[in-house]
C-alpha cells in the first residue's frame, strides 16, 4: 500500500507542526496555520459521515473551537496533530448523531473502491464495484471507520492508534478483522 504524503509526515515536519503548536498555546491567535492546514482533511472526514453539508461545516467548526480552547491539554505523541482533531472530530460526530441532528452515511470515492476492489481481484468490473458498495453499507461504524482510515486515506497503523485511542497493534489487528469481514461479505 502506497503512502499518502497528505497524511504523513517526516520527523521534521512534525517538529515544524510541533512549534506551531507550542506558539498556539503561548498565543492563541497563532492556531491559524494549523487552522489552514487540517480544516480541509476534518471536514472531509465529517461530511463523508453525514448527509448534511452545513451541518458538517458546523461539526467541523465546533471541532476546532474545542481544539482551540483545549490547546492547552494537548500531548505530542509522535503522531501529526491531526491525530487529536479526528478524536475531537469523532466525538463531536457521535454527539451530532446523539441529537439526532444528521444521520450516519458512507460516502466514497469511486477511486477507492476500485482500490479496494484490487485487493479482492484483478477485475474492476461495475458488477463487482456495486456489489463492495452493498457490502460496505451493511458494516459497522466501527469497523467502516477502520477501513476508511486505512485504505481510504492510507494511514498508519499508529496514527489509526492514535485517533481511535487504541494501541499500534490493536489497530492492526481491527484493520484485518475489517477486512476479513468484508471479504467475507464480499465472497458471499
Amino acid at each position: 500500500m502506497a503512502v499518502n504524503p497528505v497524511y504523513h509526515q517526516t520527523k521534521d515536519k512534525l517538529l515544524d507542526e510541533l512549534t506551531l503548536i507550542t506558539r498556539a498555546k503561548e498565543d492563541p491567535e497563532r492556531f491559524g496555520p494549523l487552522y489552514t492546514k487540517y480544516h480541509e482533511q476534518i471536514f472531509r472526514y465529517v461530511y463523508q459521515r453525514m448527509d448534511d453539508q452545513e451541518l458538517a461545516f458546523d461539526v467541523t467548526s465546533q471541532v476546532f473551537i474545542k481544539a482551540l480552547s483545549n490547546l492547552h491539554k494537548y500531548e505530542y505523541r509522535g503522531v501529526p496533530f491531526s491525530s487529536w482533531l479526528y478524536r475531537i472530530a469523532k466525538s463531536e460526530l457521535y454527539q451530532a448523531f446523539r441529537d439526532r441532528k444528521a444521520r450516519k452515511t458512507v460516502n466514497v470515492e469511486n477511486m477507492h473502491i476500485f482500490e479496494m476492489i484490487e485487493e479482492f481481484d484483478d477485475d474492476d468490473s461495475v458488477e463487482k464495484k456495486k456489489k463492495l458498495l452493498a457490502c460496505l453499507a451493511t458494516m459497522n461504524e466501527k469497523d467502516m471507520q477502520m477501513l476508511e482510515l486505512r485504505y481510504f486515506e492510507k494511514r498508519s497503523f499508529k496514527e489509526i492508534g492514535e485517533i481511535l485511542e487504541i494501541t499500534e497493534n490493536n489497530a492492526k489487528v481491527r484493520s484485518f478483522r475489517a477486512l476479513e469481514k468484508l471479504k467475507k461479505l464480499f465472497v458471499k
